[in-house]
């Protein structure tokens, strides 16, 4: 009788209203991702081409940082915590090719992708198909999961002006605190509170413009990004205020925020006159039904210190965006 007890114990707390085992919380670093693969395979020419894609540049950072951090793991060592992993990738050897994209298998939220093919020239080939799908992948989980978190302690942004005159709604971290909020321009702040980012920020934009010429949108992005930091960002003195860096030259991506049609900007900024300067992120969406432009835009001050994970979450934010 007692077996039984337990069984019926087991089966009512492992399991949800939906009929779906109740998953341990998944762990690891936020851009890092577990490759499980065997480590002859890891020091040869698959592990290069692995480091090559996953350890690209992430543009418009000041410090070299890769698009996502790695470690590898053999096989036989998958097991117990290790499970638990947010993102994994396995890299392995079997008669049968194959390209799987699973989710929670072992821990919620868990984005595990598979990989196989016969011999190294295969998963080669296999994996020079599917990288751009699997990076894609993996920072869209990332994304996700830095939205939940923000959810749990969202910012209510219905007080905002400007973003109710705009009809825009996003998920925002309740950290952010007011700069300026006129109706037609917002500036959100957040002060970085841990380590040597003890002065730096993370800071929030979003206004809007005319929808004109759709076919130059792209090429005024930095121009467009100018004039506003003349207008909104002053520096300490008469003179300065926030500029695109002259020296380095934006990337921009197309990209969809809100189901529009969008532009992905990152560069880094400065301050005219003045030696402050950081990475930005630029998301200028062409918002067609209202006849406009929208632009979100997060930048970062964190003087001396990686910045990956700063702009990652002001991407997060920005992808979360909803338009009435």
């Amino acid at each position: 009788m007692r077996i039984i007890y337990a069984l019926l114990f087991l089966a009512l707390f492992s399991c949800k209203g939906d009929d779906k085992y109740i998953l341990n919380p998944s762990v690891g670093k936020l851009n890092k991702i577990l490759i499980v693969t065997k480590g002859n395979d890891w020091d040869g020419n698959i592990g290069k081409a692995l480091r090559n894609t996953f350890g690209e540049r992430q543009v418009g950072l000041p410090q070299p940082e890769p698009i996502l951090s790695v470690s590898q793991l053999d096989p036989k060592g998958f097991g117990s915590m290790m499970k638990y992993h947010r993102n994994v990738f396995f890299v392995t050897r079997s008669e049968q090719e194959a390209f799987v994209i699973k989710h929670d298998i072992y821990a919620r939220p868990q984005t595990l992708i598979y990989l196989q093919a016969k011999d190294e020239a295969s998963i080669l080939k296999l994996f020079e198909k599917h990288k751009s799908t699997i990076v894609k992948t993996f920072l869209a989980s990332d994304v996700k999961y830095v939205q939940g978190l923000f959810r749990k302690e969202r910012l209510d942004d219905s007080q905002y002006k400007t973003l109710q005159n705009l009809g825009i709604s996003l998920t925002i971290n309740k950290n952010f605190k007011t700069v300026d909020d006129t109706g037609e321009f917002l500036w959100l702040r957040q002060h970085l509170l841990s380590g040597i980012a003890k002065t730096g920020s993370n800071n929030i934009l979003v206004y809007s413009l005319p929808l004109t010429n759709e076919d130059k949108i792209a090429d005024n992005i930095s121009r467009v990004r100018d004039s506003i930091g003349k207008i909104y960002i002053p520096g300490s003195r008469e003179g300065m205020y926030m500029i695109t860096e002259e020296a380095y030259t934006p990337y921009t991506f197309d990209t969809e925020i809100a189901g529009r049609k969008a532009y992905e900007t990152r560069g880094k900024w400065e301050v005219k006159n003045d030696f402050m300067a950081g990475p930005f992120l630029n998301y200028t969406i062409v918002d067609k039904p209202n006849n406009r432009i929208i632009v979100f835009e997060g930048f970062t001050y964190a003087p001396s210190i990686n910045k990956r994970a700063f702009i990652f979450e002001l991407e997060a934010i920005g992808r979360s965006m909803k338009i009435q």
